[in-house]
């Protein structure tokens, strides 16, 4: 085992549960009298809804119901729309579809065929409409509105509480930013540098797709089997929308297979509930690969950006304007735009910085949530064009990193003061590993050129928050952690478990972490954002110190003890000349019988501290990214030779897994980069499979993929602990293409970066030879 000061490299506490197969995943979940559903969608991406004629369908033998607007509308019992931030969603379509995979209606049956069968007897009449496909028509004058009002949910988010949808637009959320005078900056300039930089629409890609069992109990009670990634906020969703308390819906969370952020917030759950209410009896649906490609996309993304910098290359004035497809629906789109814009300017002091940050309404499938939360698009932008300013300056490309970069006690472009800062480490340390220093080694033989680039980032987690937990300490001095952070495959269990280990001084393998159920564990508002370890680690590391303080307690009641002379070392209580275990102060205090204590932690955090001063982030995320690259110049191949990612984890609970979170997130970063995309004809989706949706292979991975830990202790972290989950995904996709510059000279503006797309860059450089 791999020991650091602060952590130790065990293994995942569920690693033999899930390699041989005895984890139980949604899908292999059946309920007693359960029965299938069905969902039909829309074919159309803008279209009315002029009637709908389910009696065929009710007769196939064994459909029990069918869903549609008319149950959701007249029902009183229900509130049909709904969303994380607007409630610009219904459970089905209602007055129109708003695209292509819309749901419109849906049955519950005793068998899958013959849900399926009834879909395709349901007689739906449309009335096409003009769709806006991309965001450059949707903001386009007389544009067809996709809503031409939204509905405000009564209590919001307090971090997205000023955004409100642009009236008469299909501009969602228009979020602004302005420090300093960027005018004035750009007239104090030596250079100005405009581009523009795209990304396309893609998926999240888990390998478990979405699914949900609802069950309506005869009181009303909603039981609820889904696969989320924050079950309380779905909670809170389906309890508005069903008009029902809280006390009322039960949500459990079984192993969830990835999230990725597209398993955040309602999906399938909504209108599984309505189905099992109608039907009365509980209905499973579990959602095809092609139907996730509808459900739920990252953003695709037009970044215009404008930047002054002086001759030395300071960077002076910095404009950037953010347009996110969010497609039909707001989602969580406005938070996005929200997280893109605040670090669109990169990870740079700069004095003069106007940011403007949209969310687009599209006819489009919604857009949401993705490991980067915004990030990665915005740092596509900034640091492409920062190495584009490098060459004009005829500059060094981590030159001009270092010289601009955040530092400890940096002002943010928020005015707030910055800590806990490793981002300077992280680039040096990249650099060094790719070799920086040589990267001007001669060249291969033949028309195949190596270059190398390199990338850093910002990103911010959600504040203000909150996350509680319970640890039970049972007779024997084994403990139980009741929390409802979701273990998705990202280690959350282990690294809950080994803080609590520490704290207490007990084995980890002592510990059972179990798994959440809204009934039992204390509230969390989200497994995402890569604040688990953070807030969550922190809540377990206070409920674990509230039981040795318990402990403490008892031997200074029973024992007669002075609280100074109780020390704790080991799982044992030390005092005067005595050392005894945690199951012996048990016994003392609860005899035979036995007997647990309970302890409690809960942290907070807020946009304003106690001292006074605003935040954005309770804390930074900083990395950093370098690539080696071969190109041929004959065909535009590429082939990545080496990948170094640096992360700045604060402390490394579980340096093993902090390293295989690095690899894996850098491994996304490169399908995003080189591969991945939804293809659209006229809002369709040409590729909603993973045979036709490009995914990185083995074959396309370097060699060498190099995960370094930098460690700057936060001070409101466990034991120093940081988020670290999405980081290294962000600076991949610059990295690249600033290695491919190096190489050839060539610079693509256009994710995915592939061959034709070098190829036809080379040859218009040609023609201007």
């Amino acid at each position: 085992m791999e020991e650091t000061e602060t952590g130790e490299s065990i293994r995942r506490l569920d690693y033999e549960a899930k390699i041989t197969g005895r984890a139980q995943y949604l899908a292999d979940m059946k309920v007693p009298g359960m029965c299938h559903g069905k969902i039909l969608r829309s074919p159309h991406p803008h279209a009315r809804i002029r009637s709908l004629d389910t009696s065929k369908a009710l007769s196939i033998r064994g459909v029990l119901a069918v869903l549609t607007r008319d149950d959701i509308v007249k029902d009183q019992g229900i509130d049909p729309y709904y969303g994380p931030v607007f409630k610009d969603q219904t459970i089905v379509a209602v007055e129109k579809v708003r695209h292509v995979g819309d749901p419109v209606a849906a049955v519950a049956a005793l068998e899958p065929e013959a849900a399926e069968e009834a879909l395709s007897r349901i007689e739906i009449d449309y009335e096409e409409m003009p769709a806006v496909l991309d965001v450059s028509e949707a903001m386009a004058k007389g544009a067809p509105l996709l809503h031409e009002s939204v509905r405000m949910p009564p209590h919001g988010f307090a971090d997205l509480a000023e955004l409100k949808p642009v009236e008469g637009t299909n501009i969602c959320t228009h979020f602004k930013l302005v420090k300093g005078d960027v005018e004035k900056g750009f007239a104090e300039s030596d250079y100005i540098f405009e581009d523009t930089f795209t990304l396309p629409t893609t998926q999240h890609c888990s390998l478990e797709p979405h699914g949900c069992i609802a069950s309506v109990e005869r009181d009303g009670r909603i039981v609820v089997w889904s696969t989320t990634q924050n079950p309380f906020v779905v909670r809170t969703q389906l309890a508005n929308i069903f008009k029902v308390s809280v006390s009322k819906v039960r949500i459990v969370v079984p192993y969830l297979g990835g999230g990725y952020g597209g398993k955040v917030y309602p999906k399938l759950e909504p209108l599984t509930v309505a189905l099992a209410r109608k039907a009365r009896r509980p209905v499973r649906i579990v959602l095809s690969r092609e139907e996730v490609f509808y459900t739920i996309t990252k953003h695709a993304a037009v970044i215009r950006m404008k930047t002054g910098v002086k001759k030395d290359g300071t960077l002076v004035a910095r404009q950037c304007e953010v347009l996110l497809d969010t497609g039909a629906y707001a989602e969580i789109g406005p938070r996005v735009a929200k997280k893109s814009g605040y670090t669109a300017a990169g990870p740079y002091k700069i004095p003069n910085v106007k940011i403007d940050s949209m969310s687009i309404y599209t006819n489009r499938p919604p857009a949401g949530a993705f490991r980067g939360f915004g990030v990665s698009q915005s740092a596509w932008a900034h640091e492409s064009q920062m190495d584009v300013i490098a060459a004009a300056l005829n500059m060094d490309p981590l030159e001009i990193r270092l010289k601009n970069g955040y530092e400890e006690g940096s002002e943010f472009v928020t005015g707030e003061t910055l800590s806990s800062l490793g981002l300077k480490s992280c680039v040096e340390k990249v650099a060094a590993a790719i070799g920086w220093k040589e990267k001007r080694a001669a060249q291969p033989n033949g028309p195949v050129r190596r270059g190398k680039g390199i990338a850093c980032m910002i990103k911010a987690t959600i504040t203000p928050s909150i996350s509680c937990a319970v640890v039970k300490l049972n007779e024997d001095a084994s403990a139980t952690i009741y929390t409802g952070t979701v273990e998705m495959g990202q280690g959350s269990d282990t690294v809950l478990a080994q803080i609590v280990a520490r704290e207490m001084g007990i084995s980890a393998e002592n510990i059972q972490v179990l798994g959440v159920d809204t009934d039992v564990a204390p509230y969390d508002l989200t497994t995402s954002s890569s604040r688990s370890t953070f807030h969550m680690g922190k809540a377990v590391q206070l409920a674990a110190q509230d039981l040795l303080n318990q402990l403490k307690q008892i031997v200074v009641q029973d024992y007669g003890v002075p609280p100074d002379q109780v020390k704790f070392s080991n799982g044992r209580v030390q005092f005067l000349e005595t050392v005894l275990d945690y199951q012996e102060i048990l016994f003392k205090r609860f005899g035979m019988q036995g007997g647990t204590l309970v302890g409690q932690g809960q942290v907070k955090t807020k946009v304003t501290h106690e001292r006074g001063v605003k935040t954005t982030s309770s804390f930074w995320f900083l990395g950093a990214g370098a690539a080696e690259v071969e190109v041929d110049c004959e065909t535009g191949k590429l082939r990545l030779v080496k990948y170094v990612t640096a992360v700045d984890v604060g402390k490394a609970i579980n340096p093993l897994g902090c390293r295989q979170q690095l690899e894996g997130a850098a491994i996304t970063g490169m399908g995003q980069a080189l591969f991945e995309e939804i293809v659209f004809d006229n809002g369709q989706i040409v590729n909603p499979n993973f045979v036709d949706y490009v995914l990185p292979s083995l074959g396309d991975m370097p060699p060498s993929i190099e995960p370094i830990l930098v460690e700057v202790p936060h001070l409101e972290g466990p034991f120093g602990a940081k988020g670290i989950g999405e980081t290294a995904l962000i600076p991949v996709a610059p990295a690249i293409a600033n290695a491919i510059f190096d190489a050839v000279g060539v610079r693509i503006r256009d994710l995915p970066i592939k061959a034709e797309k070098i190829f036809l860059a080379l040859e218009e450089a040609k023609k201007k030879l």
